[in-house]
């Protein structure tokens, strides 16, 4: 199934990622395929879970620091901060407009 333009636009403002070149819309393409796979997996009478753990607790470590003091050096690792946390994702700019577009998907 190929991936039209409107979706390619809509999938990439939801995930942040430029899909611009045959190669990402091939992965793109290759990924959908693979999860359509599960259409054809019989769910009938399965209820839906919230968690695979959820007939489980969940396990919660100590969280003991034994190092640490190093907040500045940490922090110069980063593109972007705001009030001492790491701004993500650091390639987070703005898509063009969906008539900005080269339009290569038209030949697929």
């Amino acid at each position: 199934q190929k991936v039209s333009v409107e979706v390619l636009d809509h999938l990439e403002h939801l995930a942040l990622v430029d899909f611009r070149d045959a190669e990402g819309v091939e992965r793109l393409q290759k990924a959908i395929e693979f999860a359509d796979q599960l259409h054809e997996v019989n769910t009938d009478g399965v209820e839906p879970m919230d968690s695979v753990l959820e007939d489980r607790c969940l396990y919660l470590r100590e969280d003991d620091v034994t190092e640490g003091n190093c907040t500045k050096e940490l922090l110069e690792n980063a593109r972007e901060t705001v009030e001492e946390y790491f701004v993500a994702p650091p390639g987070n700019i703005p898509l063009p407009k969906l008539g900005e577009r080269e339009t290569f998907l038209q030949d697929s």
